[in-house]
């Protein structure tokens, strides 16, 4: 793996700019609900203490460097709300996400229903916490569904249909990432199909054809984009699979070995259960097969390094964002952003959160 590089600087203004956006619009319901309730403004707070705690961003961005590689004015405020309605898309998913998986924590911090379950312990409230804590969590994840809607109202019909087949692509991976974990599959194919539509497309392509379309240019930057950002969001999933198996959890707010304990159908787990030997496959059994204790992910991890796993996946790492770089070359966008985009693509397959 190269070293992890810095955060781009067109990655870190329009978090920043995004951010500001999101908290705005919190902010302003925070007041509005805690005065009908003041038990109504902790769902909001909850999803505002998240969407500050130190997420990346990176759909945000390639959304606002796709705009202005289209021709599109920085100074439009549409573009803005447009990053900020796929940050509360994000948001959703994450809180969700958490809930089907059982994760306690996300960017180093209690995870929306964890915090939930934690609150309804601490207060000696009647009834099951983990179903009050769930049931919390869904619906901030609700409210930031709505929110991500609320902050489309500009946008153009191109923008919105884009949208709208971002949102179900998002759902159809998630659905086979769960359908994956519960059947206990190891199959190449699949694993790739579902990195492809919960990760890929909805991380980088849509994104990029958000701000092509707020542009007005979708027409003609939609293949050009997606030359580069299949290719990157294949990477970008990659990646994420080596953190969710060998991340520093102090650097990705994440307990290591978590896609192991949950049993996720990986590529790289595929790859490795596919170059196994009969040994190694025991060991790659223990997978979303009960609790794993720290001893059983050292094992695991061993063995997705023995079977050459961990260096085939780095070396489609190199060979995907060479890919996307040559495609990323030859699109009709403004040097700003081909120097952003380049930029975003080298952090995201080469991150370390």
């Amino acid at each position: 793996m190269q070293p992890s590089p810095a955060l781009p600087p067109g990655l870190v203004e329009v978090g920043a700019r995004t951010e500001r956006r999101v908290v705005t619009l919190l902010d302003a319901e925070i007041v509005q609900w805690r005065a009908v309730d003041a038990a109504l403004a902790e769902p909001i707070e909850a999803l505002r203490a998240m969407v500050t705690a130190g997420g990346k961003g990176v759909r945000a961005a390639f959304c606002y460097w796709a705009f202005i590689g289209a021709g599109g004015d920085e100074g439009d405020g549409r573009i803005v709300d447009l990053c900020a309605a796929v940050e509360m898309l994000h948001a959703c998913a994450l809180v969700h996400d958490d809930v089907i998986d059982g994760s306690a924590t996300r960017r180093g911090r209690p995870s929306v229903h964890r915090h939930f379950v934690d609150r309804h312990d601490a207060s000696s409230a009647p009834g099951e916490s983990r179903r009050f804590g769930e049931g919390a969590a869904i619906l901030v994840g609700d409210l930031a569904f709505v929110y991500a809607d609320m902050l489309l109202g500009a946008a153009p019909v191109a923008a919105r249909e884009v949208f709208d087949r971002m949102r179900v692509e998002l759902c159809v991976g998630q659905f086979l990432d769960l359908f994956g974990s519960a059947s206990a599959e190891r199959d190449r194919v699949r694993a790739d199909r579902i990195q492809h539509y919960k990760t890929g497309k909805y991380t980088v392509e849509r994104p990029l054809h958000l701000g092509a379309a707020l542009a007005g240019r979708l027409d003609g930057l939609e293949a050009p984009l997606s030359g580069y950002g299949v290719p990157l969001g294949t990477a970008f999933q990659l990646r994420d699979d080596l953190l969710g198996v060998f991340g520093d959890p102090l650097v990705t707010g994440k307990p290591v070995g978590d896609d192991l304990r949950e049993g996720k159908l990986t590529t790289l787990l595929a790859v490795a259960t596919d170059a196994a030997d009969s040994a190694q496959r025991d060991v790659l059994a223990m997978v979303g097969r009960g609790p794993l204790g720290d001893d059983d992910v050292r094992s695991i991890q061993q063995v997705m390094v023995d079977t050459g796993a961990v260096e085939q996946v780095e070396h489609t790492i190199t060979e995907l964002v060479h890919e996307s770089a040559t495609a990323l070359h030859e699109a009709p966008v403004t040097p700003a952003a081909r120097d952003a985009l380049g930029a975003l693509a080298r952090f995201v397959a080469w991150r370390d959160r």
